[in-house]
């Protein structure tokens, strides 16, 4: 089924729409949901509340891209049950790990000013990414939006594991070298 009809469907409040969305998207939100929750029944339960969110929303917004608005959404409230869970450091899956990776580079939580510092943040971020090769920027998006393993992103661009850790390595220097250049840090 095409997303354009599995929209459809929620617009018309068919409950078929979450079987179909289960369907065509339940692994891809499993996979999010997983890499950050490590925890197979947290995961599960994360992935239906993905569906009942976008049941919810969906008379309000008709999204122009389905699996990027189920990964926000999923990834959103993998994050959310993680923190209430209060993880430990390095033992709540990737999502602390990328955090502690990314934290050189992206430097301090947002101060009063937050919406707009992180705001004119992400735009950079944004920036910053369109100027990378599409595989430096495929493994890092895996990585850091998706917080997949690294083992996990080897394997599926036909790295070995240590190319794929010194490429986001890399890049990471690059990103904190931009955004220090941008006056951000």
């Amino acid at each position: 089924m095409f997303d354009g009809e599995i929209v459809e469907l929620y617009w018309q409040r068919d409950e078929s729409a979450i079987s179909q969305t289960d369907i065509k998207y339940g692994a891809y939100c499993r996979s999010i949901s997983d890499n950050i929750l490590r925890d197979q029944g947290e995961s599960e339960e994360c992935v239906n509340d993905t569906y009942l969110r976008a049941w919810n929303s969906m008379p309000m917004e008709r999204p122009q891209r389905l699996p990027a608005f189920l990964g926000k959404i999923v990834r959103n409230l993998a994050i959310s049950r993680l923190r209430r869970n209060k993880a430990d450091k390095r033992g709540g899956g990737e999502y602390p790990l990328c955090l502690e990776e990314l934290g050189d580079c992206v430097g301090k939580r947002p101060g009063p000013e937050g919406e707009l510092e992180l705001k004119e943040l992400t735009e950079h971020i944004d920036k910053f990414l369109a100027g990378l090769k599409e595989t430096e920027r495929d493994i890092f998006v895996s990585r850091y939006w998706y917080m997949a393993p690294v083992n996990d992103i080897a394997e599926r661009s036909g790295f070995s594991y240590s190319k794929t850790a010194s490429m986001l390595h890399r890049t990471r220097l690059k990103l904190g070298m931009y955004l220090r250049k941008e006056g951000l840090l």
